[in-house]
């Protein structure tokens, strides 16, 4: 059955969720990759609350006007429009006011949403609200997706994306470094409302699939699975986009494969699945490479130590310390040390003096603030002021460097 849902083969209205949520994960994971850059993670949050009384108003005005009030393009025009007045209202309490980000942004999307649950409660008392499935929007649902649904979704993602194709390189900047950007002559103000825009709009098209609570966790959680992987910014949109879309065709493909389980919940459970395994293994950030480096530090201390012990002819108590040095050919396996081993311990040692010299010396200030009791002196100063440095500690002139 899953196998099927990979491969497309379960039927046209499980292909059009497929197909819709991959394209709304690649966009949201793009377009959420310049809210995690600026810092603004929050934003999408109120932006995504703020829809609900759109939809609302939207379905109320239909229905006044003798429409269909569940027509599916009305009520995304509905929930642009709320989002976008939230959006304004976000932006002016905290360019015009004493309020903080954080604060305006609790104050818009309680407010919001609290106005949104009364609407839905006054709908329910209309003849033409009892059977409208509005709260489908709140975690979304996918049952009974048409082909304009699906249309809708897939046209409003590509717009997204080839946005953010032809606005990356200031939006990044601005992300970054909104000083420089404004230093430069970009209009700051205009670019965050456009990465606000981009939201927004990501945001009102994955009502149908993810629903205005869970969309949060697709603008963002790809972002932060991609950084996990590179420093590169350009790098970071690309991966997030293909985390976003992968969550979203696996998501619907499991849910698929399940009738029972929700789409916009599988999908936002995918994404933190791969959040969790980058967490984990990314090479550069991830939890086991920080692991690996602690155990290979740990092992050079104790490498260190042992060979300081050897040339000081102290006794070597600590059984990993005594491993290394056996394992690296250092010491037999009576803990007497090998020629190889007497040779790095007095090379140990000598480093050592040469690193007190160094650090005692202002005019190697800099040099100096590179100890950290492992680093080889030769990476560090050249082979002249290493010759000088063994001068000035006087003793035999010629070892190893």
């Amino acid at each position: 059955m899953l196998r099927d849902a990979l491969l497309l083969q379960l039927g046209y209205n499980a292909t059009l969720v497929a197909i819709g949520a991959t394209l709304l994960g690649v966009a949201a994971g793009c377009t959420g990759t310049f809210l995690f850059l600026r810092k603004r993670a929050l934003v999408s949050d109120a932006v995504s609350h703020a829809t609900l009384p759109g939809i609302c108003l939207a379905f109320m005005a239909m229905v006044v006007l003798g429409g269909d009030g569940r027509n599916l393009p009305g009520l995304l025009a509905g929930s642009a429009l709320s989002a976008w007045i939230g959006l304004l209202c976000m932006t002016w309490l905290t360019r015009r006011t004493r309020l903080a980000e954080d604060a305006a942004i609790g104050a818009v999307l309680s407010v919001f949403f609290g106005f949104g649950v009364v609407l839905l409660t006054v709908i329910q008392t209309m003849s033409a609200g009892r059977q409208a499935g509005l709260e489908s929007f709140l975690l979304g649902s996918t049952a009974g997706m048409l082909r304009s649904d699906a249309v809708i979704i897939a046209l409003g993602g590509a717009l997204s994306l080839a946005l953010i194709l032809m606005l990356r390189r200031p939006m990044t900047l601005v992300a970054f470094d909104p000083e420089y950007a404004a230093a430069r002559g970009l209009p700051v103000t205009r670019i965050d409302l456009t990465i606000m825009g981009l939201v927004m709009a990501v945001t009102v098209v994955g009502l149908k699939i993810v629903g205005l609570i869970l969309i949060v966790a697709l603008l963002i959680i790809p972002p932060v699975t991609a950084r996990f992987w590179t420093d590169r910014s350009d790098r970071v949109v690309l991966l997030s986009g293909l985390a976003g879309g992968l969550a979203g065709y696996v998501g619907a493909a499991l849910s698929a494969s399940a009738p029972n389980l929700p789409t916009g919940p599988i999908i936002v459970l995918v994404s933190f699945a791969l959040f969790a395994l980058s967490l984990l293994l990314a090479p550069g950030r991830g939890v086991l490479a920080a692991v690996l480096r602690h155990l290979r530090f740990q092992r050079r201390v104790h490498l260190r130590q042992g060979l300081l012990a050897l040339a000081q002819g102290q006794p070597i108590y600590e059984p990993l310390t005594l491993r290394l040095l056996r394992r690296n050919g250092l010491v037999r396996a009576d803990g007497v040390a090998t020629e190889t081993g007497r040779a790095r311990a007095a090379k140990a040692l000598r480093d050592e003096k040469r690193w007190e010299i160094v650090r005692s010396d202002l005019a190697h200030e800099a040099v100096a603030a590179l100890y950290d009791g492992l680093r080889d002196i030769e990476t560090v100063l050249t082979r002249d002021q290493i010759v000088e440095i063994d001068r000035r500690i006087g003793g035999p002139q010629g070892v190893a460097t």
